[in-house]
């Protein structure tokens, strides 16, 4: 068996791929749920009918596709970059804190100024946290993927002192959540659930599609990616496309935390991310780092974890399936990548 790697990727074979993958993943859980007794086509059918078979189903997963779109996006476009942020889930928060900060009485506007100010300052506050790791790995070349994991568990902890402190709801009961934000802060409802911060989402997918194929940030980013010391050779500002691309990343996911916050819960808690910022990893490498296939990938994975649900109260199947059935397309995809990459050929 002998590898060699494609002068050209057909268009074909790179759409095929992701489905491929996710039908190989599929096929991989059938044995564990024969194993449990439930008929498997029928609680895959259970699993499709829990997420999008009703009105109430699609808007539950709709709301749990908006944060993956954000933190999706932010690792995209890191990963483009070959700037490996690991730490979505404490930019998600510092969004989230710049949302109660700014959207419980500190500034009052009406809803059409206050909801882009959220989310600017949400852009502005996980930008600024994920600076600092940018800044040590150009000056002095520490490894970023320690610095902005370590960096999320202090954000988990310092949201603990501000919900325990300064920002606590004295009419919470004790219970450790901040203060919620005032009605012009809320993003308006679409669908049950469902608020605008899906269609936020939306948009800063498409802008970041045109800023990677049309702009010439998006170019430089692209160049370094593919090779660092080819692209400081052709004089392009390393150091500073790495900074911008840190503070863009870091700035979509802080905006996943605004809108969690503004559009479905209304106030700040520690179980206020399941993970949304590691799943956003995985978001963003299902979509083989697409801001367009962002938005699908995240789709999928919400609609497995609202599934799942779903189909372990009416099968009682574990819910923990989502979570093999999300690995394996994983790893399936990155088969199905290193495929279309290269052939192989028997002798």
């Amino acid at each position: 068996m002998q590898l060699e790697r494609r002068d050209r990727i057909p268009p074909t074979l790179a759409l095929l791929a992701p489905l491929v993958a996710i039908l190989a993943a599929l096929l991989l859980c059938t044995p564990l749920i024969s194993w449990t007794g439930a008929p498997p086509l029928q609680s895959y059918a259970t699993m499709v009918q829990g997420a999008l078979g009703s009105r109430f189903a699609l808007s539950e997963t709709l709301s749990r596709t908006t944060p993956l779109i954000f933190t999706g996006l932010a690792a995209a476009v890191a990963f483009r970059a070959k700037f490996w942020n690991i730490g979505g889930e404490g930019q998600f928060y510092c969004g989230a804190i710049a949302a109660t900060l700014f959207g419980t009485g500190l500034v009052t506007l009406p809803p059409i100024l206050m909801v882009p100010l959220l989310f600017l300052m949400g852009f502005v506050f996980g930008g600024l946290l994920l600076l600092l790791p940018a800044i040590l790995k150009t000056r002095i070349q520490v490894d970023e993927v320690v610095t902005t994991l370590l960096l999320n568990f202090v954000v988990l902890l310092f949201v603990s002192y501000l919900i325990e402190g300064p920002l606590k709801d004295p009419a919470a009961l004790g219970w450790p959540q901040a203060v919620p934000v005032i009605p012009a802060a809320r993003l308006p409802r679409l669908l049950g659930r469902t608020h605008l911060g899906l269609v936020v989402g939306v948009l800063c997918a498409i802008a970041i599609w045109v800023l990677n194929s049309r702009a010439v940030l998006g170019y430089r980013m692209r160049a370094i990616g593919a090779n660092l010391h080819a692209a400081r050779f052709a004089g392009i500002p390393v150091g500073w496309v790495i900074l911008m691309t840190a503070c863009l990343s870091g700035g979509l996911a802080g905006m996943g935390g605004v809108s969690e916050v503004a559009g479905l819960k209304g106030f700040l808690s520690l179980d206020l991310s399941p993970g949304f910022g590691y799943t956003g990893i995985i978001v963003a490498m299902l979509a083989q780092l697409h801001p367009i296939g962002v938005v699908f990938s995240a789709l999928f994975i919400a609609a497995i974890y609202v599934g799942a649900d779903a189909m372990s109260r009416a099968i009682n199947l574990p819910t923990y399936l989502a979570d093999v059935i999300v690995s394996l397309s994983l790893l399936c995809m990155l088969i199905s990548i290193f495929l279309t990459h290269y052939r192989v050929r028997w002798k």
